[in-house]
């Protein structure tokens, strides 16, 4: 499974660029861990294009799950044997894999055209690398499983641009991170994060209030 650029349309060049220059530490402090600690998994940020130009597909996991429940996320999870060398490209089959098991969408649509620097979570010991991609022949999605899912949505990146649109969280814990309100959900954590960056790095970030907090309730 390649990478390919061949094709691409003009407004992904910067977020091309942003993902060939990008710095591990200038996307998040969490960095996995040396010792080779953590459960390798995937996200796909998925790149369409809609009604109103660039958008992102996202999905709100269900609010029974143990772990992020409730919470907006990419399509993604933790990498299987069959996905192959985690250090190689079984990122990248994991992502496509997951999007397919958790929004329905056909994966020959998708064309993979890089990935970020692997990223670490914590709270949950995941060691995550975001796949890019472009959504060259987009196909219906939706649900496919309601004990894990609980809506499969695209959000227009001129929403996630828009300054109405963007916060800060405050966790109990203290910890302060960006968010979006964007198609009644509240997108935060570790997607946010992902999202704020490749904003930033493409040149897209449009000034915002960053004293505008959101609380997160304790359970989150």
């Amino acid at each position: 499974m390649a990478l390919s650029k061949e094709g691409l349309p003009g407004w992904l060049d910067p977020v091309v660029h942003a993902v060939e220059t990008v710095e591990p530490l200038q996307l998040s402090r969490f960095l996995p861990p040396e010792d080779g600690a953590g459960r390798q998994s995937a996200v796909l940020v998925l790149f369409g294009e809609g009604g109103r130009g660039p958008e992102l597909l996202l999905m709100e996991r269900a609010n029974s799950l143990r772990s992020h429940a409730g919470q907006p996320s990419f399509p993604g999870g933790a990498l299987d044997p069959e996905d192959g060398d985690p250090q190689g490209d079984g990122p990248l089959r994991a992502a496509l894999r997951e999007a397919e098991e958790e929004t329905g969408l056909d994966p020959s649509g998708v064309q993979l055209f890089g990935a970020l620097p692997k990223l670490y979570i914590p709270v949950s010991g995941f060691v995550v690398t975001p796949v890019l991609g472009w959504w060259r022949e987009p196909t219906p999605v939706g649900v496919v499983d309601p004990n894990e899912t609980a809506r499969v949505f695209t959000v227009p990146v001129a929403d996630l641009t828009d300054p109405a649109h963007r916060a800060t969280t405050v966790h109990p814990s203290g910890h302060r991170g960006p968010a979006f309100l964007v198609e009644s959900a509240l997108v935060w954590g570790f997607t946010a994060g992902v999202i704020d960056r490749l904003l930033h790095f493409a040149g897209w970030e449009r000034p915002w209030d960053r004293g505008k907090q959101v609380p997160l309730d304790w359970r989150s």
